[in-house]
């Protein structure tokens, strides 16, 4: 499996464009995710109720921008149990960076979305 330049994992934001449910319109979310191997991780604090998890999930083909760096991919909600569970550590580690952070919470009760990217963006 191919994997992302590495460099791209120590972003703070990416941003994801889905195409509007109702407008058909692009919409773009600046979100905190983390990197594994081609897929990026998301957890979405408004579940299902999030406008762009609600697009995504009509369309999934979205696409990504970190730094100056453009992907499409497929996006879809995480049901695998041990998929779940390392994504949910793979963002807690990478936003939790003090004491003074409690992210727990958003950690456990957030969303997982994987966005699966396109091999030829890599």
């Amino acid at each position: 499996m191919a994997a992302l330049d590495p460099s791209l994992a120590a972003e703070d934001y990416c941003y994801v464009t889905t195409t509007g449910r109702v407008t058909g319109k692009p919409h773009t979310v600046e979100i905190w995710f983390a990197l594994r191997d081609s897929t990026i991780y998301i957890l979405a604090g408004g579940r299902y109720r999030a406008d762009w998890v609600k697009n995504a999930m009509k369309q999934p083909d979205v696409r990504v921008r970190i730094t100056n760096r453009e992907f499409d991919g497929r996006a879809r909600v995480v049901e695998e149990g041990a998929e779940d569970l390392m994504a949910r550590r793979l963002l807690l580690e990478k936003y939790a960076r003090s004491e003074d952070d409690d992210l727990d919470d958003w950690a456990i009760t957030a969303l997982p979305v994987a966005i699966d990217l396109a091999p030829a963006d890599l």
